[in-house]
């Protein structure tokens, strides 16, 4: 899930968007969320959420600009080489001339075919007034004028993109993190879906790990290190995890903490946690540890989840060599 963020307005000085220009078809499952709404309603905090599921962000990015930049990513020398098929873009209209750029800019996007989103975030606006208080900076379109009427200025504004939006969050009562929650449910779904699983293997012969939320030993199960033809193997060769699984206790093992994870990841979506590491470790972190990681992702992936799986001992093997 490797997110990045970049602000619009460094590459706004001196760009200009040509929207009559002919622009190559856009790459296959290519995506556009545009991040819009009250000033104070809590864009900065949804950007920051999308950006952890996965989309590359771009905050305060003029409207206009963001059919060049849908270009640039889509074409061959673009982000879209490495993979990168979702771009988040925070929009803020501030004036006509932005919300009419914008306008333009959805339908040229709908003509290329790209697949794009309108997220928008609402608040009371007495709920707004009592963020700007507390942060103690004026709204943008105040202009010396009280904070009430550029707050009832900017909703003016808003009310016809409101009403096109596909999402809109009404932020008023939410924290942070039920905000994130809310997020995830619209984005990705709700439930253990939303969290993302590492698990890795290791060898408690070279340390214990420091950045886990689970850590198994696995050192109960017989070693293939004994045996001599799966000695010079890793529990990522078939003859090593036919051994390790049909040991006595490892498949009930794996059911039980296959139980145990399902729990937790359910709790742990509704508190707003989507990432997830899991340790399983034996001696030496070759056999036993990766085969039964192996294993453990295989039965959670059945359930749909995400899951990453490495070897932090053959990963520092390889590497020394």
């Amino acid at each position: 899930m490797d997110g990045a963020k970049t602000n619009g307005a460094d590459t706004a000085n001196g760009a200009d968007a040509h929207m009559n220009d002919s622009l190559p078809e856009p790459a296959d499952g290519f995506e556009v969320l545009l991040i819009t709404g009250m000033s104070g309603a809590g864009r900065s905090h949804a950007a920051d959420s999308v950006e952890d599921m996965g989309w590359y962000v771009v905050d305060n990015l003029p409207p206009k600009l963001l059919v060049p930049l849908v270009d640039m990513m889509t074409q061959g020398g673009g982000r879209s080489g490495n993979g990168v098929h979702k771009l988040a873009a925070v929009i803020d209209v501030r004036s006509r001339e932005y919300f009419d750029d914008l306008s333009a800019v959805l339908s040229h996007l709908d003509d290329l075919g790209v697949k794009t989103r309108i997220l928008f975030l609402d608040a009371s606006n007495d709920v707004l007034i009592k963020r700007y208080e507390s942060v103690r900076r004026p709204h943008p379109l105040q202009r010396g004028n009280r904070l009430i009427d550029g707050i009832k200025e900017e909703r003016a504004l808003l009310m016809n993109l409101k009403e096109r939006a596909d999402m809109v969050i009404d932020t008023s009562a939410l924290s942070i993190h039920q905000l994130s929650t809310k997020l995830y449910e619209a984005m990705l779904g709700s439930g253990p879906k939303t969290v993302a699983v590492h698990i890795f293997s290791f060898g408690f012969k070279y340390g214990i790990p420091l950045d886990a939320d689970f850590v198994a030993d696995v050192r109960f199960l017989p070693n293939p290190f004994w045996v001599p033809s799966l000695r010079e193997l890793t529990g990522q060769d078939k003859p090593v995890a036919d051994y390790v699984l049909s040991s006595k206790g490892a498949a009930e093992f794996l059911n039980a903490y296959e139980r145990a994870i399902l729990v937790a990841l359910e709790g742990y979506a509704q508190e707003d946690k989507h990432f997830v590491t899991i340790a399983i470790g034996c001696t030496g972190g070759q056999h036993r540890s990766v085969a039964m990681s192996e294993a453990l992702a295989s039965r959670l992936r059945a359930h749909g989840l995400e899951v990453s799986v490495s070897a932090r001992e053959l990963q520092r093997r390889r590497n020394e060599r």
